[in-house]
């Protein structure tokens, strides 16, 4: 694999594109050696990563070019930039600042073949043997997980006529004042006890806007899971 210094010379030039102007890029940790995520740039992506030392991508959904951090804060100095034996992919040799996924999780390959069989609607089976979907607590934390994907991806994109798209657009005030309506609407729901139907849906709107706000306000969700694991001393059962 060929290399160079993050340095302001054309060596993208020399790089083979593919049909559509586009080559893969892996992003690597510098520090770590991980792998944290796999994008795609153009010519005008990789001369701006080595010029400014910061990681530049083409997006293919939005077509635009796009700065890693820009939106999220996450973003990624790049120490060195090599490429293939074919000068077909590109390689990003990173010092990130924040979690390299939208999810909010430190790498975009964190799901094993449980989650990645779950996200198919087919539940892995678990070291016991069953093949039941989870229920109970286990349930409730797959919906939230699940859920939170989805609130990133409406952030991502912004599609016209989305709720959280329209909510996130309207600034971290107004995700986090409706937050608190709801938590009021959950306990005047709760006190009032006459429809136990009606507190679940009040809660259910309350944990909905409250991953909202956590992606208004730039805070993954396993940051707070990690919280309440440090302040309750929780450990995952073996």
């Amino acid at each position: 694999m060929s290399d160079a210094a993050v340095r302001p010379e054309s060596f993208w030039d020399d790089l083979h594109y593919g049909p559509d102007g586009l080559l893969p890029v892996v992003v690597q940790s510098v520090r770590e050696g991980s792998v944290l995520m796999l994008a795609w740039a153009n010519r005008e992506a990789v001369r701006l990563t080595a010029r400014e030392r910061r990681a530049w991508f083409w997006s293919r959904s939005r077509r635009q070019l796009w700065r890693k951090g820009d939106t999220s804060g996450h973003s990624m100095d790049v120490a060195r930039v090599a490429w293939d034996c074919d000068a077909d992919a590109v390689l990003y040799l990173v010092e990130p600042h924040g979690p390299a996924c939208h999810t909010g999780h430190a790498t975009c390959f964190y799901r094993g073949e449980a989650a990645c069989r779950a996200s198919a609607g087919v539940w892995a089976a678990e070291a016991a043997g069953g093949g039941a979907p989870p229920t109970g607590a286990a349930a409730f934390g797959a919906t939230l997980s699940r859920l939170a994907t989805l609130i990133a991806q409406r952030h991502r994109e912004m599609p016209e006529g989305s709720y959280v798209a329209a909510l996130l657009a309207a600034g971290r005030r107004r995700a986090l004042q409706k937050m608190g309506e709801e938590a009021i609407e959950a306990v005047i729901a709760s006190v009032a006890g006459a429809d136990p139907g009606e507190a679940v849906g009040e809660f259910a709107d309350l944990c909905f806007h409250l991953l909202v706000a956590l992606e208004a306000t730039g805070i993954a969700p396993e940051h707070v899971a990690a919280e309440l694991e440090r302040r309750h001393a929780l450990r995952p059962e073996r």
